[in-house]
């Protein structure tokens, strides 16, 4: 799994502060900006973040990119509809030998391993023989149809993988480039660090909140699980570990 910081808001802690600010005070922005320097704003938005007052978070965003994660992790990444996605297309792009992920509790076992390894070699073959099978027949049908040798190859490969691509497994390694606002990402941390959260998902959400905190440390003090802050909200279902998930995020 790789994960990288594209690109994010700069100054957002002092685009933060403004905006904060301007909503209780009876001046503009121009006399505001004049009064803040950076230990205001450090302090004002350590404020904003114990208080909870979230809507001046939305005016900053950060754009990750990530790669070596599989399409059980983006399917669930985009349920979070307040953000933006950019995938690689399996409609466009042909994947002559996909790589796939393999859950850890597979790998560290051998034969649950090795039956995953033969299925997923399994669904290559498939993939690049329905590739095969689909392209000879449709590029057959195009040129009957008068369509030009060129024309013909290109179209007839991009339907075939299109069909052929229903095969892909969930394991299927794909690659994402995603933007949400300071606020999404704090809810998408809430949710997706917690220990009850599916084990890639937690893993990419983990690395984020160590970059997110290291740039913005002041805006993301409270990143992580809903326990970080206040009590689990899971009930029955909590995995008993507040003091130890506690510990962990605030040493980042």
């Amino acid at each position: 799994m790789k994960i990288e910081l594209l690109n994010y808001t700069p100054n957002a802690e002092e685009t933060v502060a403004q905006a904060g600010k301007l909503c209780y005070s009876p001046v503009g922005v121009d006399e505001i900006k004049e009064k803040l320097d950076d230990e205001s704003i450090s302090k004002y938005v350590n404020m904003l973040a114990d208080l909870g007052h979230m809507s001046p978070l939305e005016h900053v965003s950060f754009t990750f990119a990530a790669e070596g994660v599989s399409r059980t992790l983006t399917h669930q990444l985009v349920r979070h509809r307040i953000a933006s996605y950019s995938q690689q297309s399996q409609r466009y792009v042909k994947l002559e030998s996909f790589e796939y992920i393999i859950p850890p509790a597979i790998e560290a076992d051998p034969k649950a391993s090795e039956i995953f390894i033969a299925a997923m070699e399994a669904d290559k073959k498939a993939y690049l023989d329905l590739t095969d099978i689909l392209y000879e027949k449709n590029y057959e049908q195009m040129i009957a149809d008068g369509m030009s040798e060129n024309e013909a190859k290109s179209k007839a490969e991009k339907t075939a993988i299109e069909d052929a691509r229903y095969i892909f497994p969930n394991a299927c390694e794909t690659k994402i480039v995603f933007t949400m606002n300071a606020r999404t990402l704090l809810h998408f941390f809430k949710l997706r660090c917690c220990n009850r959260a599916q084990w890639e998902i937690r893993a990419m959400a983990f690395e984020m909140v160590k970059i997110c905190k290291d740039i913005y440390p002041a805006l993301f003090k409270n990143a992580g699980p809903s326990c970080v802050t206040g009590p689990c909200p899971e009930g029955k279902m909590t995995c008993g570990r507040m003091a130890e998930v506690r510990d962990l995020y605030n040493s980042l």
